[in-house]
């Protein structure tokens, strides 16, 4: 029996426009390491899938990565 892992490897919410999101934020974090990565992608995820998924709840959940992201770049900067 075959599975059908589309919502798994290319779930639609993540695959409006002409790129998908997880492409977008390999680009994006480019350059960027631990936390400091994990925040900025997060928050990228849910800003693109805010429109398709949850609505206000994706866009709390980015503004609490970019909190984070914030705190991070606060103690130490550069």
């Amino acid at each position: 029996m075959t599975m059908d892992n589309t919502n798994v490897n290319h779930p639609p919410h993540y695959n409006t426009g002409d790129i998908e999101c997880i492409d977008a934020i390999r680009a994006a974090v480019s350059g960027l390491s631990g936390f400091e990565g994990f925040c900025a992608g997060n928050a990228i995820k849910y800003i693109w899938r805010y429109k398709h998924k949850n609505g206000v709840q994706d866009i709390d959940k980015a503004i609490w990565y970019l909190e984070r992201l914030k705190g991070v770049k606060e103690s130490r900067p550069g």
